[in-house]
């Protein structure tokens, strides 16, 4: 660690200082740290080498702990809960605003007018200014009833149901007619048709008479009189498509089948609202022309435009309002998009942007901003504006500590600390404090890379020719033709927006062959998965202890037989305090290792059960190396730099891109697919950037076409392929700029990318 400050470095404290005393959270190895304030600090190492449990799991939890104990008992049992950090001490700790990179809600009720809460004074604004008079703000909302479209409810859309795709005709109810999942023969919901009393159920859908099949597909709900005894006396008869509209696609239960839903559910744009999502009484009211639905159809460059030309004394202090929240979202780079524009479709990154956006109008200071890769999801053109607002919210008396990957990103920062000097439970120790400057001119890892610099490789030619599609209109692509080299590794660039998404979607669609699309959600995630569980090996591990003890299976499963009998499997016991964080404590029978005695008592290779789920990846590959069935899959987490993680750890606790590389590590073993990938940079270090790059070159010399979404510059220098997308985001965007070799980009003026490219390559 570099112990002394040189002249410019004491400068840097001159606004006082964060100190953490013994932080032991997580791998961290009682770090004592010194971290100026008011100004920007960035947090750089390997991928699970301690950045964030010292950041946001120590600093950012401490100080929302504190916080929360500032408000009365009774406020404090309805605040979120955040449990003490294992930390000594943290002096002169300001107050925390975490801004994480992750989506927004996806409740389909919210846009980015509702989210910011533009929505609210733009319906003040019509309320007061509109003509003609129709009623108040919340008339407006087209989450109200006196607002909405009573059509679809204030969705903007319908969903329309393909009745074919739900029944076979040519079966009767008895052979199983209704094809929909949850309706098979013998489920509740079948019998709800069978039992009823209405149907010959040997008799084929096909012979049904006009009525019987209005009956059966599209009755409403009613009480049926003289129901046979099979019939449930309270139960209420409906037609299967009702049925479905209100008992699974607008419930819980959508979740589950999304993939079914898909094949029987169109969304259509509302006919009667033509997806405003209100009616037709609020749509009457207008101000120089437009009612309130065409201004959130408007960008929001557009919408400050549209404003500019509203002249009465009325509405002054809210068009003054409106456009500071306006301007704040234009100048972080987000002014391609509408306000109507649905929050579930918003990236991670334009998520993020939204959040930081909404707090540079305030007045506050002496915060301290804490950021999780703001650079993840963003071309380096938007990257620049993300440093712009971040160095206003500095200069307005701030602390910023960013947890980040990205050079372009790690420039901005005045001190850097670098943690390591690997990662998992052998890191958790700073390796350096200094500035970027003195960072980049280090011998630690992150110093190395930074110095290494850019330099285009010789792309490989097309295997099999290409992938040619033509007329492409996905979203917002303005009619494009492109084309696709096989058995090579293609980029598609471009800012946030330009239509790359758009553009990988509309290729996929266009496929008849089965592709893999290894998107950043494309693992199954629950609080009970885990690496193991996702691989499928867990149970071959508990058969391996099972044969060698001559035991049952479920003996080494902490869901059955081998729970600790007093935690029943879960390694804490948890004691409710009322208002109080509960206390959390260690089991004291098993130690926090879930097993009971008796399962603990057997050993395999050595090792305990509990011995191999506290494993490392890096740890377990070595452990079953000669295990023909277990090594290979463990081995593949290594190929995709996942090394680092646990064999139990919930996959809750990973990020996008570590859940896109758990899926990669599924398809190593495939040759000749078409595997496209979102971003799979997002969330590594340079080095892991490498080593995925070499897993790459494996998967094209097995065969595989691989076409990824990617903003990291030395992804986009060692591609055989690169497709611009641009010129900006939005309907600014959707024109492909240039398709070719990397190289040729550099001579495209009007493309972000290639000037990006441009300056990277003369650092080499």
């Amino acid at each position: 660690m570099k112990g002394s400050f040189d002249m410019s470095e004491k400068a840097l404290f001159a606004d006082g200082e964060i100190v953490v005393h013994g932080a032991r959270q997580n791998n961290l190895k009682g770090i004592d740290i010194r971290i100026p304030k008011k100004r920007t600090t960035v947090f750089v190492g390997l991928s699970g080498a301690g950045k964030s449990s010292l950041v946001f799991d120590t600093i950012a939890a401490q100080s929302r702990r504190e916080l929360n104990e500032t408000f009365p008992s009774f406020t404090q049992q309805y605040l979120p809960k955040y449990g003490q950090p294992a930390v000594s001490s943290i002096d002169h700790l300001p107050v925390a605003i975490v801004i994480e990179q992750k989506k927004i809600g996806q409740n389909a009720r919210s846009t980015v007018a509702t989210y910011t809460g533009i929505y609210s004074l733009l319906r003040l604004l019509f309320s007061r200014v509109g003509q003609p008079f129709i009623g108040y703000s919340d008339t407006f909302s087209f989450n109200m009833p006196q607002g909405m479209c009573k059509t679809c409810q204030g969705l903007g859309y319908v969903d329309e149901i393909d009745e074919a795709a739900l029944v076979d005709k040519n079966k009767s109810l008895n052979q199983g007619a209704i094809t929909f999942v949850s309706f098979g023969v013998n489920t509740w919901r079948w019998r709800r048709y069978a039992d009823s009393g209405l149907f010959d159920n040997d008799k084929p859908l096909k012979d049904y008479s006009p009525k019987e099949w209005q009956l059966l597909m599209y009755a409403p709900q009613q009480q049926l009189h003289d129901a046979p005894p099979a019939w449930h006396k309270t139960a209420l008869y409906e037609g299967i498509i009702p049925r479905i509209r209100r008992s699974i696609l607008h419930k819980a239960e959508a979740k589950h089948h999304r993939a079914e839903i898909a094949k029987v559910v169109t969304h259509k744009k509302c006919p009667d609202c033509h997806g405003t999502r209100l009616n037709e009484l609020v749509r009457s009211n207008h101000i120089n022309g437009k009612n309130i639905a065409d201004v959130c159809g408007l960008t929001l460059s557009e919408v400050v435009t549209f404003l500019s030309h509203i002249k009465d004394p009325l509405a002054a202090s809210i068009i003054r309002e409106l456009t500071t929240m306006l301007n704040s979202l234009i100048d972080i780079g987000l002014g391609y998009l509408s306000l109507d524009r649905g929050t579930n479709s918003l990236s991670g990154g334009e998520a993020q942007r939204i959040k930081i956006a909404k707090y540079l109008n305030s007045s506050l200071s002496d915060l301290v901003y804490i950021l999780d890769e703001p650079s993840v999801g963003l071309h380096p053109h938007d990257i620049r504006l993300v440093k712009q607002a971040l160095t206003k919210l500095k200069d307005q008396g701030n602390t910023i500590l960013i947890v980040e990957h990205n050079p372009l990103m790690m420039t901005g920062a005045d001190y850097a600390v670098e943690i390591g000097p690997v990662a998992g439970s052998d890191g958790g120790r700073i390796t350096f404090t200094g500035t970027f400057a003195a960072l980049t001119a280090s011998d630690t890892l992150t110093g190395r890379f930074l110095r290494r610099g850019y330099k285009l490789k010789a792309p490989r030619q097309a295997a099999d020719g290409f992938l040619e599609r033509t007329h492409l209109r996905t979203h917002n692509l303005k009619d494009v033709s492109v084309k696709v080299p096989f058995g090579v590794m293609t980029v598609l660039s471009g800012v946030a927006g330009s239509g790359k998404s758009s553009l990988a979607q509309a290729l996929m669609d266009s496929l008849e062959s089965p592709v893999i699309n290894l998107s950043q959600r494309a693992a199954s995630v629950n609080l009970r998965s885990t690496p193991l569980t996702y691989l499928g090996i867990f149970d071959k591990i508990r058969q391996r202890f099972a044969k060698a003890n001559h035991v049952s299976n479920s003996l080494f499963s902490y869901n059955g037989k081998g729970a600790c009998p007093t935690c029943k499997g879960k390694g804490v016991t948890i004691t409710n305090m009322a208002f109080m964080d509960p206390v959390v404590q260690t089991c004291e029978a098993c130690h926090g290792r879930r097993y009971s005695p008796e399962a603990l008592g057997y050993r395999y290779q050595g090792h305990t059960i509990a011995d191999v789920l506290e494993m490392s990846v890096d740890q377990a590959s070595e452990n079953f190396a000669a295990d023909e069935v277990i090594g290979p899959r463990i081995h593949d987490l290594q190929r995709v730099g996942l090394g680092y993680l646990k064999l139990n750890q919930s996959l809750t606790t990973l990020s996008g891109g570590e859940l896109q590389r758990l899926s990669l590590a599924t398809q190593l073993s495939g040759r000749g697919n078409m595997i496209f990938l979102d971003e799979p940079t997002a969330g590594l270090h340079m080095q892991d950037i490498d080593k995925l790059l070499v897993l790459f070159d494996d998967l094209i010399a097995q065969g595989n076409t691989l076409i990824l979404i990617e903003h990291n510059l030395t992804v986009m220098t060692q591609a055989d392929w690169l497709i611009d997308v641009g010129p900006d985001a939005g309907r600014y965007g959707g024109q492909i700029l240039y398709a070719g070799e990397p190289a040729g980009i550099l001579k495209q003026p009007d493309s972000y990318t290639g000037a990006a490219l441009k300056g990277a390559l003369k650092m080499d």
